[in-house]
């Protein structure tokens, strides 16, 4: 091989080299914007149960329907969490409100932080969270309890839709962990909802 051919095959390998780190790169990139992203696609479209958050309630309508209240608890966390009520009935556009309470049974203070999801996943779009206590630290002292409040509504317009209009039903469930690095090593955040903060009105009780 002469020299010419020698720089022709060398040009050629490193342009070679540099397509392969570009896309490297861009796959990269990608990897670290698909969390995002997604996040964002299932907060438009209520994809994989994720809630609406943060808009007041329209005004309710005639027609009800019932939510149901769910509560777990990682094993490494030791707490009762439970709601308060089991379920209620609320008319859609009407604005709902509950409480959960979770009790400290350790002997030294405990801080645990909670994730929630919505099921059927199809009415996510139709569930909105004004106010939450999830994806906020708490920390409980010996044998304390705290009350902890939700307000929410559900849309009108999921008797409308030809996929949610036979959903009589909605279960919104929160599981408290240690950490949130504890949520996601479980994939319990792939089905959690966005954060919306705390009742403003009607702050967290202990006792």
């Amino acid at each position: 091989m002469d020299e010419t051919q020698a720089a022709a095959t060398k040009r050629r390998n490193k342009r070679a080299g540099m397509i392969v780190a570009s896309v490297g790169v861009g796959m990269l990139g990608l990897s670290f914007a698909a969390v995002p992203l997604y996040g964002l696609f299932c907060r438009v479209t209520g994809y994989n149960g994720t809630v609406q958050t943060g808009t007041a309630a329209p005004g309710a309508t005639e027609r009800t329907i019932r939510v149901r209240f769910s509560a777990q608890t990682d094993r490494s966390l030791p707490w009762n969490f439970r709601p308060e009520q089991a379920a209620m009935t609320v008319r859609l556009g009407e604005e709902g409100f509950a409480f959960y309470t979770a009790t400290n049974q350790a002997a030294t203070p405990v801080t645990g932080i909670s994730v929630y999801n919505v099921t059927p996943e199809k009415v996510g779009r139709y569930f909105h969270k004004v106010a939450c206590f999830c994806f906020d630290e708490q920390t409980l002292a010996p044998g304390q309890r705290a009350d902890m409040p939700v307000s929410f509504w559900v849309d009108p317009r999921i008797a409308e839709d030809p996929n949610t209009r036979d959903v009589t039903t909605i279960t919104l469930s929160y599981t408290f962990y240690r950490t949130i690095e504890d949520a996601q090593r479980a994939g319990a955040l792939a089905n959690a909802g966005p954060h919306v903060g705390r009742a403003g009105a009607e702050p967290s009780r202990t006792n």
